[in-house]
């Protein structure tokens, strides 16, 4: 069993029910909508199918942040190394052969003579060698195809950008109609770009849930107070890289995954992790190490981008996916030794690490638990222990919630006035799917004194002793 998550982006140029009913027969846990390329019609298209196919897969929608791209260039402009173009932030202009227009207006008053401007994650580069009040004049470093609203860095500089644009309000309230289960907001630099998209939410009374995208050396400088505020983070690699040093790259991933572990915060990791694959059939061998090294470092997540949403092998790519990360999880250790969190209680993060090490040392076949608010499971899936967790969930969103955390089997439940009337249903459940048999033993973690005060006890035995166990005691009255 695969438990490291797959998200998948989904255009609505390319999506059927069929489509999404084979990503997630191939493994898929979430459908990313990317809305740099998409209108919330083509999004609504995409979500309806989904949850025709399944109400396991949750959905994710990026915003696109305080970002710069470049504007229209129809079929595209052909530059040589050498060639001077000049710059201009202007968002109502199309891009030409003299002048490449970007979506921001104070782009040229933010850039120093002698900077590089990156574009297209970095693939076309431009050295600042003029400026004037309105214009930048730039010099082609290589042959480049400057194509319409690709991505514009310029390491080390710090736009003055706003949080949330025109076009993230009206996809958040979008998000929120539709109660999407996550937003993706992208280039986030500091708390107050999380707290900008909170304050939507909260308006609204929404529950989605705010996943942070760390796209660039602000955003890593303050990890520790975006994790504060966001319910988790994408480590989208493509503008990192460009941002930050290429070579420290790999670095600052395991160091973003180790502090979301230490948090219970669910981390994705995402950019070109098959990209050989939109056009081939085949992954080549450094995209397959590339993420056994996400899986090696305990990633939660990780996303496919254009393999999915318009390359020649969808499924095939997340297909192999799944495949890799599941052979490479054979291999990683079974039990991270990291400190409880209290995310409920003290009590209840004790708990979770015993329960994970039991499952281990019993060699059960399972955790099993209960949860309202998923805080349960993730602190379980902190561990990253080597047995699956069944999280019985009380609410639809919570089971969806648990898409992004490692190693969770999420299955719906409606609320149970017991923990016997719980373990009963939940047992009963999990061996008419055959995804248990009577003879397995399997580790019980939950609660007796009511939701939202966390997990009390741990129980463990075969599921037919438990079950057994259960009618006799209920027979006597005693539950």
């Amino acid at each position: 069993m695969k438990k490291t998550k797959i998200v998948a982006t989904i255009s609505d140029k390319n999506c059927t029910t069929k489509f999404i009913s084979d990503l997630f027969d191939n493994g898929l846990n979430v459908v990313r909508l990317n809305t740099a390329h998409q209108s919330t019609e083509g999004a609504l298209k995409v979500i309806n199918m989904v949850r025709s196919v399944s109400d396991k897969i949750a959905i994710l929608i990026d915003t696109k942040g305080p970002e710069i791209r470049t504007t229209d260039c129809g079929e595209g402009i052909n530059f040589n190394a050498g060639d001077e173009v000049m710059i201009k932030g202007n968002p109502s202009l199309n891009c030409t052969s003299e002048c490449i227009y970007v979506n921001y207006p104070g782009f040229v008053d933010e850039v120093k003579i002698g900077s590089q401007v990156l574009i297209d994650d970095g693939y076309i580069i431009l050295s600042v060698i003029e400026k004037d009040s309105d214009m930048l004049k730039c010099k082609f470093e290589t042959d480049s195809l400057l194509q319409s609203r690709k991505s514009v860095n310029v390491p080390q500089a710090q736009f003055k950008l706003p949080s949330v644009n025109k076009k993230d309000k009206e996809f958040i309230r979008f998000a929120i109609e539709q109660d999407i289960d996550f937003i993706a907001h992208s280039f986030v630099r500091n708390k107050k770009d999380v707290l900008a998209v909170q304050k939507i939410l909260d308006k609204a009374k929404s529950e989605i849930k705010i996943i942070a995208k760390i796209e660039n050396q602000e955003g890593v400088n303050n990890i520790d107070e975006i994790l504060d505020h966001a319910y988790g983070i994408m480590v989208a690699r493509g503008d990192l890289s460009v941002e930050i040093p290429y070579e420290q790259t790999p670095a600052v991933q395991k160091k973003l995954i180790e502090k979301c572990i230490h948090r219970r915060k669910p981390v994705i990791i995402a950019t070109q992790m098959l990209h050989s694959m939109i056009s081939n059939p085949r992954p080549t061998r450094a995209e397959v190490s590339d993420i056994a090294g996400a899986v090696y470092n305990l990633a939660d997540a990780l996303m496919l981008s254009g393999e999915t949403a318009f390359g020649k092998y969808p499924v095939e790519s997340l297909a192999t996916m799944a495949k890799v990360a599941a052979e490479v999880e054979k291999s990683t250790d079974k039990f991270l030794d990291v400190e409880p969190v209290a995310l409920h209680s003290d009590v209840s993060a004790f708990l979770t690490k015993a329960t994970v090490e039991a499952s281990i040392n019993l060699n059960a076949k399972a955790v099993i638990a209960d949860t309202i608010s998923g805080r349960t499971i993730r602190n379980l899936s902190g561990f990253r222990g080597e047995k699956p967790v069944y999280a019985i969930c009380y609410h639809q969103r919570t089971m969806r919630e648990l898409a992004l955390s490692y190693g969770a089997f999420a299955e719906y439940m409606q609320p149970k006035s017991t923990s016997h009337e719980f373990l009963q249903t939940s047992l009963l459940k999990l061996l008419s799917e055959n995804k248990l048999s009577e003879k397995d033993l399997v580790v019980i973690i939950a609660g007796n004194f009511g939701f939202h005060q966390g997990a009390s006890y741990i129980e463990a035995g075969t599921i037919e002793n438990l079950l057994n166990f259960g009618n006799e005691a209920a027979s006597k009255d005693n539950w």
